[in-house]
């Protein structure tokens, strides 16, 4: 197949990665702990643990379960936000030749109970925060032990035991729990460092992580990302973000480490370089974020649309100084034009659009860093990456035709945990993934998103997206955020509404009505207009579509 993407790579990006360098991600781990040695590597609430610190930490904490009879392959469920814990648990797990289970710690009993029974985990690390809802399943669920945790565990003393106290007994952020087989946290690192780390036999091949779909068209499925799928994924960003210039570099992860867009593109990836992650444990506290953000020098920022967007319309983030900013990646939903020309003006600075699946580790594509100006696409494939339009048959369509986007290269998932028909669904015998995302590639191998497959509306024989509508009416000044989604309707099979939060109180439906005439056709103009004071978001800020529908999929008008 011809790969006109490769032309418009910079002159110092190889079109392919080498794989040689580890075997496994317990390998880089232990080689990028004692590359980086002082270096600060993890910061969290003004504590920061050095590559060192980390180095040692997750040793005590892989021993201990290798000492309470965890077996190389076994899986162990990691429930907790952003915080010091979250890296030292994840790397000990790997590095005791365990599969890690991230786990959502906003999920319902029934959600948690799915997955740990699908996972089969025999262990979970958890946030005492959310031992309540764990409490409710357990016994239902193949998990031996619990090791728990409060949120000031490791910020050091007398910081860590001021912060339990509050969160638990002056905030009330812990709800009474009885969890049977539970051992503190605290007790696990003593005890693991009694016992000396037995380093596994892992190949590329083995399974690191079951990373679940977001379960938002169904039953949540497990992803196995191999050891392979991860390395190649954090070697193809870190070559792709090389001409960004590296030295010291400082990300903000505000989105959460257990979703695989900070897990590979700031936990990972700034690992390899010798970065430090800045974790932001609560980001929907959009003051108390913007708080760091002007504390913080930071070069690194990623997010998604609606997160970027929350901090514009926050007070004094336009006072936060963005000289020593790099990089802001935006990926997880569609960058809105709206939301990246506001960043721009506000920040000076380009927001960068890439793309990606958990079921790809998860970048596929991503724009060129030296972008100046947002360009409406989700950038070029990465290094050893083949991205192809198909039509419904599987042909391979042209440049400009619209069809569903497929990939294929060593960041593609082995498939889905214990769900062959699932996994014979997307993946097909020559290693193309279908991803249920309609896309067109232009001549110069820049591929564009459509919208999702499942998402598109259906007018009288037309074909309407959703994420174009959407970044319509974002345009509109009075608009903070918008869902577009199709209703039913005898006459055209169904009909445009949109879903409206205002930014100025003052917006009518008529005033989006005569903004959408100048910018859209007949038959994509929403015929529906409801306004709400927010909508429904996934945990990482991502618009949940199916929920939109669920409950505002009438004919009515507000």
């Amino acid at each position: 197949m011809t790969k006109p993407w490769l032309n418009q790579y910079p002159d110092n990006i190889a079109s392919e990665i080498s794989l040689d360098r580890y075997q496994s991600l317990a390998q880089f781990i232990e080689d990028s702990c004692q590359r980086w040695g002082e270096r600060p590597a993890f910061e969290n609430m003004g504590q920061t643990l050095s590559y060192e610190e980390i180095d040692r930490l997750s040793a005590k904490f892989g021993a201990y379960l290798q000492q309470r009879g965890l077996e190389q392959g076994d899986r162990v469920a990691v429930m907790m936000p952003n915080c010091l814990q979250y890296p030292v648990s994840l790397f000990g797990i790997l590095r005791a030749g365990l599969v890690a289970v991230n786990t959502n710690p906003l999920y319902t009993a029934r959600e948690l109970k799915h997955q740990l029974k699908d996972s089969g985990a025999r262990a979970i690390v958890i946030l005492e925060n959310f031992a309540h809802v764990l409490e409710e399943v357990i016994e239902d669920t193949q998990v031996e032990f619990v090791v728990l945790t409060s949120l000031g565990d490791l910020l050091g003393f007398p910081k860590g035991a001021i912060t339990n106290f509050v969160v638990k007994h002056v905030k009330k952020m812990v709800p009474a729990y009885q969890v049977p087989n539970a051992v503190r946290y605290k007790h696990v690192l003593a005890e693991g460092g009694r016992h000396e780390l037995k380093r596994p036999k892992l190949t590329q091949d083995d399974i690191a992580f079951l990373q679940y779909t977001g379960g938002t068209t169904g039953v949540a499925k497990g992803a196995m990302l191999t050891h392979r799928n991860m390395l190649a994924n954090v070697e193809q960003a870190t070559v792709w973000l090389s001409n960004v210039g590296f030295d010291r570099e400082t990300v903000i992860t505000a989105l959460p480490l257990y979703h695989i867009f900070a897990l590979t593109a700031n936990c990972m990836v700034y690992l390899n370089i010798g970065g430090i992650n800045v974790l932001v444990t609560n980001p929907r506290d959009m003051p108390g974020f913007v708080k760091i953000l002007q504390n913080t020098p930071f070069t690194a920022l990623t997010g998604v649309n609606t997160l970027f967007n929350a901090l514009l319309n926050t007070p004094g983030f336009k006072d936060v100084d963005f000289s020593s900013l790099k990089l802001t990646l935006g990926g997880g939903m569609a960058v809105q034009r709206s939301v990246a020309e506001h960043w721009k003006e506000v920040t000076g600075k380009p927001l960068i659009e890439a793309y990606g699946l958990t079921e790809t580790s998860p970048a596929a594509c991503v724009n060129p860093m030296d972008l100046q100006d947002y360009n409406g696409s989700i950038g070029l494939p990465l290094p050893s990456t083949e991205c192809a339009v198909r039509d419904g048959d599987g042909k391979f369509l042209p440049v400009g035709e619209v069809g569903e986007l497929c990939i294929r290269g060593p960041q593609v998932m082995k498939g889905y945990w214990q769900r062959p028909v699932e996994t014979e669904k997307v993946l097909d015998t020559e290693g193309w993934l279908s991803t249920g995302d309609m896309a067109k590639m232009d001549d110069e191998g820049f591929f564009y998103i459509v919208d999702r497959k499942k998402d598109m509306i259906l007018v009288s024989g037309f074909n309407v997206y959703p994420n174009e509508i959407e970044d319509v009416v974002a345009l509109h000044p009075k608009v903070l955020e918008v869902g577009a989604i199709g209703v039913p309707d005898d006459h055209s099979g169904e009909l445009v509404k949109i879903v409206v939060v205002r930014k100025d109180d003052s917006l009518t439906s008529d005033d989006l009505r005569a903004h959408c005439s100048e910018n859209l056709t007949g038959y994509k103009k929403p015929r529906f207009i409801e306004f709400v004071s927010e909508l429904p978001k996934t945990n990482v800020g991502k618009i949940l579509r199916r929920e939109l529908r669920d409950t505002y999929g009438n004919t009515n008008t507000h």
